[in-house]
Protein backbone atom coordinates (compact mmCIF):
# COMPACT_ATOMS: atom_id res chain seq x y z
CA UNK A 1 0.00 0.00 0.00
CA UNK A 2 1.29 3.28 -0.96
CA UNK A 3 2.09 5.92 1.29
CA UNK A 4 2.44 9.60 0.28
CA UNK A 5 2.94 12.35 2.85
CA UNK A 6 3.18 15.50 1.41
CA UNK A 7 1.65 17.76 3.85
CA UNK A 8 3.50 20.98 3.85
CA UNK A 9 4.59 22.59 7.19
CA UNK A 10 1.56 24.70 7.88
CA UNK A 11 -0.71 21.79 7.14
CA UNK A 12 1.08 20.06 9.17
CA UNK A 13 1.12 21.87 11.96
CA UNK A 14 -2.64 22.78 11.67
CA UNK A 15 -3.11 18.63 11.84
CA UNK A 16 -1.20 18.41 15.00
CA UNK A 17 -3.02 21.35 16.96
CA UNK A 18 -6.36 19.77 16.22
CA UNK A 19 -4.96 15.81 17.15
CA UNK A 20 -4.05 18.02 20.53
CA UNK A 21 -7.48 18.99 20.63
CA UNK A 22 -9.07 16.14 20.07
CA UNK A 23 -7.01 13.27 21.30
CA UNK A 24 -4.15 15.03 23.49
CA UNK A 25 -5.93 14.48 26.56
CA UNK A 26 -7.02 10.57 28.56
CA UNK A 27 -9.66 9.58 27.00
CA UNK A 28 -13.44 10.54 28.67
CA UNK A 29 -14.08 6.85 29.60
CA UNK A 30 -12.15 3.97 30.18
CA UNK A 31 -12.31 0.88 27.66
CA UNK A 32 -13.54 -2.23 29.35
CA UNK A 33 -11.11 -4.57 31.32
CA UNK A 34 -11.45 -8.40 30.46
CA UNK A 35 -12.94 -9.12 33.46
CA UNK A 36 -15.89 -6.77 32.39
CA UNK A 37 -16.43 -8.86 29.54
CA UNK A 38 -20.09 -10.95 30.06
CA UNK A 39 -21.04 -13.45 27.73
CA UNK A 40 -23.44 -11.34 26.08
CA UNK A 41 -20.53 -9.01 25.54
CA UNK A 42 -18.18 -11.64 24.06
CA UNK A 43 -21.19 -11.98 21.47
CA UNK A 44 -20.66 -7.88 20.39
CA UNK A 45 -17.25 -9.18 19.67
CA UNK A 46 -18.21 -11.90 17.78
CA UNK A 47 -20.62 -9.15 15.87
CA UNK A 48 -17.44 -7.29 15.14
CA UNK A 49 -15.71 -9.53 14.02
CA UNK A 50 -18.15 -10.14 11.22
CA UNK A 51 -17.90 -6.51 10.07
CA UNK A 52 -14.18 -6.23 10.13
CA UNK A 53 -13.88 -9.00 7.84
CA UNK A 54 -16.31 -7.94 5.96
CA UNK A 55 -14.43 -5.12 5.00
CA UNK A 56 -10.90 -7.17 5.31
CA UNK A 57 -9.99 -4.77 7.90
CA UNK A 58 -6.94 -4.53 9.33
CA UNK A 59 -8.46 -5.44 12.80
CA UNK A 60 -9.63 -8.75 11.84
CA UNK A 61 -6.71 -10.49 12.81
CA UNK A 62 -6.69 -9.29 16.22
CA UNK A 63 -10.01 -10.01 16.75
CA UNK A 64 -9.65 -13.50 15.45
CA UNK A 65 -7.04 -13.94 17.81
CA UNK A 66 -8.91 -12.88 20.82
CA UNK A 67 -11.81 -15.13 19.85
CA UNK A 68 -9.30 -17.99 19.27
CA UNK A 69 -7.55 -17.56 22.40
CA UNK A 70 -11.41 -17.38 24.69
CA UNK A 71 -12.49 -20.42 22.68
CA UNK A 72 -9.25 -22.67 23.70
CA UNK A 73 -10.27 -21.36 27.26
CA UNK A 74 -6.65 -19.59 27.79
CA UNK A 75 -5.66 -17.71 31.20
CA UNK A 76 -6.73 -15.10 32.05
CA UNK A 77 -3.84 -12.94 32.04
CA UNK A 78 -3.04 -14.37 28.17
CA UNK A 79 -6.29 -13.39 27.23
CA UNK A 80 -5.90 -9.91 28.78
CA UNK A 81 -3.07 -9.67 26.65
CA UNK A 82 -4.72 -10.00 23.73
CA UNK A 83 -7.76 -7.75 24.65
CA UNK A 84 -5.18 -5.07 25.16
CA UNK A 85 -4.48 -5.38 21.10
CA UNK A 86 -8.33 -4.39 20.47
CA UNK A 87 -9.25 -1.34 19.11
CA UNK A 88 -10.41 1.28 22.21
CA UNK A 89 -13.32 2.50 20.10
CA UNK A 90 -14.65 -1.63 20.66
CA UNK A 91 -14.06 -1.61 24.42
CA UNK A 92 -15.01 1.88 24.79
CA UNK A 93 -18.31 1.38 23.31
CA UNK A 94 -19.25 -1.77 25.04
CA UNK A 95 -19.76 -0.20 27.60
CA UNK A 96 -23.03 0.82 26.37
CA UNK A 97 -23.82 -2.94 24.57
CA UNK A 98 -27.41 -2.21 23.39
CA UNK A 99 -25.88 0.93 21.08
CA UNK A 100 -23.21 -0.62 20.60
CA UNK A 101 -25.01 -3.76 19.09
CA UNK A 102 -27.39 -1.28 17.06
CA UNK A 103 -24.35 0.41 15.38
CA UNK A 104 -22.40 -2.51 14.66
CA UNK A 105 -25.67 -3.42 12.57
CA UNK A 106 -25.60 -0.41 10.50
CA UNK A 107 -21.62 -0.54 10.07
CA UNK A 108 -22.19 -4.15 8.58
CA UNK A 109 -25.14 -3.03 6.39
CA UNK A 110 -23.26 -0.05 4.76
CA UNK A 111 -19.62 -1.48 4.89
CA UNK A 112 -20.72 -5.06 4.24
CA UNK A 113 -23.96 -5.23 2.35
CA UNK A 114 -24.28 -1.70 0.73
CA UNK A 115 -25.26 -0.68 -2.52
CA UNK A 116 -23.04 2.38 -3.27
CA UNK A 117 -19.59 1.27 -5.10
CA UNK A 118 -16.85 1.10 -2.27
CA UNK A 119 -14.99 3.77 -3.92
CA UNK A 120 -17.61 6.34 -3.68
CA UNK A 121 -19.02 5.30 -0.37
CA UNK A 122 -15.37 6.16 1.07
CA UNK A 123 -14.96 9.34 -0.89
CA UNK A 124 -17.85 10.20 0.76
CA UNK A 125 -16.55 9.12 4.19
CA UNK A 126 -13.41 10.75 3.92
CA UNK A 127 -15.07 14.26 2.92
CA UNK A 128 -17.34 14.06 5.81
CA UNK A 129 -14.39 13.05 8.17
CA UNK A 130 -12.53 15.82 7.03
CA UNK A 131 -15.09 18.13 7.80
CA UNK A 132 -15.72 17.37 11.13
CA UNK A 133 -11.78 16.93 11.70
CA UNK A 134 -11.93 13.29 12.69
CA UNK A 135 -8.64 12.60 13.28
CA UNK A 136 -9.52 8.27 14.23
CA UNK A 137 -12.25 8.40 11.23
CA UNK A 138 -9.78 10.15 8.77
CA UNK A 139 -6.55 8.13 9.39
CA UNK A 140 -8.64 4.62 9.68
CA UNK A 141 -10.41 5.68 6.45
CA UNK A 142 -7.52 6.74 4.38
CA UNK A 143 -6.32 2.77 5.02
CA UNK A 144 -9.53 1.47 4.37
CA UNK A 145 -10.16 3.74 0.71
CA UNK A 146 -6.29 2.68 -0.19
CA UNK A 147 -7.90 -1.14 -0.49
CA UNK A 148 -10.72 0.03 -3.01
CA UNK A 149 -8.46 2.13 -5.27
CA UNK A 150 -8.89 5.54 -4.03
CA UNK A 151 -4.73 6.71 -4.33
CA UNK A 152 -2.82 8.89 -2.69
CA UNK A 153 -3.09 11.75 -4.99
CA UNK A 154 -7.23 11.42 -4.59
CA UNK A 155 -6.39 11.44 -0.11
CA UNK A 156 -4.65 14.74 -0.54
CA UNK A 157 -7.56 16.35 -2.76
CA UNK A 158 -10.23 15.50 -0.77
CA UNK A 159 -9.88 18.33 1.78
CA UNK A 160 -9.88 20.90 -0.37
CA UNK A 161 -13.24 19.22 -1.39
CA UNK A 162 -15.42 19.21 -4.83
CA UNK A 163 -14.32 22.18 -6.04
CA UNK A 164 -10.31 20.94 -6.16
CA UNK A 165 -9.27 20.21 -10.07
CA UNK A 166 -9.06 16.43 -11.35
CA UNK A 167 -12.17 14.80 -10.02
CA UNK A 168 -14.79 13.47 -12.14
CA UNK A 169 -18.38 15.09 -12.45
CA UNK A 170 -19.68 12.18 -10.99
CA UNK A 171 -16.85 12.73 -8.00
CA UNK A 172 -17.59 16.28 -7.17
CA UNK A 173 -21.37 15.44 -6.83
CA UNK A 174 -20.13 13.07 -4.55
CA UNK A 175 -18.05 15.04 -2.53
CA UNK A 176 -20.57 17.51 -2.85
CA UNK A 177 -23.01 15.78 -1.19
CA UNK A 178 -21.02 15.24 2.11
CA UNK A 179 -20.35 19.41 2.22
CA UNK A 180 -24.09 20.16 1.44
CA UNK A 181 -25.23 17.44 4.35
CA UNK A 182 -22.86 18.41 6.47
CA UNK A 183 -23.50 22.78 5.66
CA UNK A 184 -27.06 22.39 5.12
CA UNK A 185 -28.65 19.01 6.06
CA UNK A 186 -29.24 18.35 2.27
CA UNK A 187 -28.38 17.36 -1.02
CA UNK A 188 -28.99 20.40 -3.36
CA UNK A 189 -31.74 19.44 -6.41
CA UNK A 190 -28.10 20.40 -9.04
CA UNK A 191 -26.33 17.85 -6.63
CA UNK A 192 -28.92 15.77 -6.54
CA UNK A 193 -29.67 15.37 -10.35
CA UNK A 194 -25.96 14.89 -11.01
CA UNK A 195 -25.77 11.43 -8.31
CA UNK A 196 -28.89 10.30 -10.50
CA UNK A 197 -27.33 9.96 -14.01
CA UNK A 198 -24.73 7.48 -12.18
CA UNK A 199 -26.64 6.13 -9.08
CA UNK A 200 -29.93 4.03 -8.76
CA UNK A 201 -32.69 4.39 -5.86
CA UNK A 202 -31.31 2.00 -3.25
CA UNK A 203 -27.72 4.28 -3.98
CA UNK A 204 -29.15 7.51 -3.80
CA UNK A 205 -31.33 6.62 -0.28
CA UNK A 206 -27.78 5.27 1.06
CA UNK A 207 -25.63 7.80 0.08
CA UNK A 208 -26.74 10.51 3.00
CA UNK A 209 -27.44 7.63 5.32
CA UNK A 210 -23.49 6.75 4.94
CA UNK A 211 -22.58 10.41 5.61
CA UNK A 212 -24.57 10.74 9.14
CA UNK A 213 -23.61 7.32 9.93
CA UNK A 214 -19.67 8.90 9.63
CA UNK A 215 -20.67 11.89 11.09
CA UNK A 216 -22.34 10.41 13.83
CA UNK A 217 -19.07 8.28 14.42
CA UNK A 218 -17.06 11.78 14.54
CA UNK A 219 -19.32 13.30 17.18
CA UNK A 220 -18.81 9.96 19.37
CA UNK A 221 -15.17 9.65 18.81
CA UNK A 222 -13.83 13.09 19.04
CA UNK A 223 -15.68 13.62 21.80
CA UNK A 224 -14.86 10.37 24.01
CA UNK A 225 -11.33 11.28 23.06
CA UNK A 226 -10.90 7.78 21.17
CA UNK A 227 -6.78 7.73 20.71
CA UNK A 228 -4.98 6.69 17.98
CA UNK A 229 -3.76 3.14 17.44
CA UNK A 230 -1.90 0.79 15.39
CA UNK A 231 -0.57 2.87 12.95
CA UNK A 232 -3.60 5.27 12.40
CA UNK A 233 -2.05 8.70 11.32
CA UNK A 234 -4.55 10.59 12.32
CA UNK A 235 -5.52 13.77 9.99
CA UNK A 236 -1.76 13.40 8.97
CA UNK A 237 -2.54 10.30 7.35
CA UNK A 238 -1.95 10.22 3.25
Amino acid sequence: MKNCNRLNEGATQSAEKRETLVVGSAPRLEPLRVEELTDDLWQMVLRMSRINAAINSREQEVLTDVISHEASGSSSESLANKLGNLPELMRTLLRHPNLFARLADIGMQLLGEGSLAPRDRELAILRIGWLCQAPYEWGEHVLIAKKVGITCEDVERIPLGSDASGWSEHEQAILRAAEELHDDAMISDATGATLSKRLDERQLIELPVVVGQYQTAAYYQNSLRLRLHNGNGGLKSR
